[in-house]
């Protein structure tokens, strides 16, 4: 167990979640884990921009973030937020998005949003999912830095009349600003937006998102990652791909565990069962 794993409280840092809706883990990522997520992503810079104001017509991102490399397989599965998250999420817990953002000079800011609206539960209710944006630069108010609006994980639906007027939200941002490394965990629930950058350099982040195990994930990994790619990754990792089961059976391949499907030579039943 590396030293900052040893020494990170996964009780306090959710009760934090609890109370605000966010916590901060600020030693995420020491200076040569930061420089591998660089090298990684350079030879993907510049390969997708949003389009629409949602991903950000002047954003950059790299989804399937998870396969791209080594050192996003490793950190989608850091000990310390597997830990975090099973104070949350039932166990076999799925990798529901896995993304990086560079937000490029001139971006403004998100419309405010929570990450599992498109789980449609009515609120208040538990998080469905959880979300971890880690710092590759350092985040400030001037370079887009995410703004949460605490408390808010907590709020009933946009008709609640007890929860403040969407004209009132903007003001009640508070801007995370946290050094290059750092990285903050917050619950799917929580109102919070991208900010927009007015310097004239870049802003790199990168998120991870998890969520309970029966929900549907935003990136469908079984066709956006190769069989190959995924037998060489950890068990851990397989599970968090969604190469498990929910019991009794929830993700069976046609009634088999999914981790058959990853065998070589594996041919689907309903192939080799077709009659000739």
């Amino acid at each position: 167990m590396d030293k900052p794993t040893a020494r990170f409280d996964a009780d306090a840092h959710a009760a934090e979640i609890r109370a605000q809706g966010f916590t901060v883990i600020p030693d995420f990522m020491d200076a040569e884990t930061i420089q591998r997520v660089r090298d990684t992503l350079a030879p993907y810079e510049d390969s997708h921009h949003g389009r629409n104001d949602f991903e950000g017509l002047k954003t950059e991102r790299v989804y399937t973030l998870v396969a791209r490399g080594k050192v996003f397989e490793d950190l989608a599965e850091d000990a310390r937020v597997m830990a975090l998250m099973e104070r949350f999420l039932q166990p076999g817990f799925q990798l529901t998005a896995s993304q990086s953002i560079r937000i490029n000079p001139g971006e403004v800011p998100q419309s405010i949003h929570f990450d599992d609206g498109f789980y449609r539960q009515p609120r208040p209710r538990p998080a469905i999912s959880f979300t971890l944006i880690a710092a590759v630069d350092p985040f400030t108010q001037a370079n887009g830095c995410t703004e949460v609006i605490p408390g808010s994980h907590l709020w009933g639906d946009p008709s609640d009349p007890a929860r403040p007027k969407p004209e009132e939200l903007e003001a009640m941002l508070v801007p995370m600003e946290v050094p290059a490394g750092a990285a903050f965990v917050m619950a799917g629930t929580l109102l919070h937006r991208g900010g927009g950058n007015r310097t004239d350099r870049p802003r790199l982040a990168f998120t991870n998102q998890y969520c309970e195990p029966w929900a549907r994930t935003q990136e469908e990994w079984r066709l956006s990652i190769p069989k190959e790619m995924v037998r060489e990754m950890s068990p851990r990792l397989k599970t968090l791909l969604g190469y498990d089961i929910w019991p009794p059976f929830m993700g069976m391949v046609t009634a088999s565990h999914p981790l058959k499907s990853l065998e070589e030579g594996w041919v689907p039943p309903v192939v080799a069962q077709r009659p000739r």
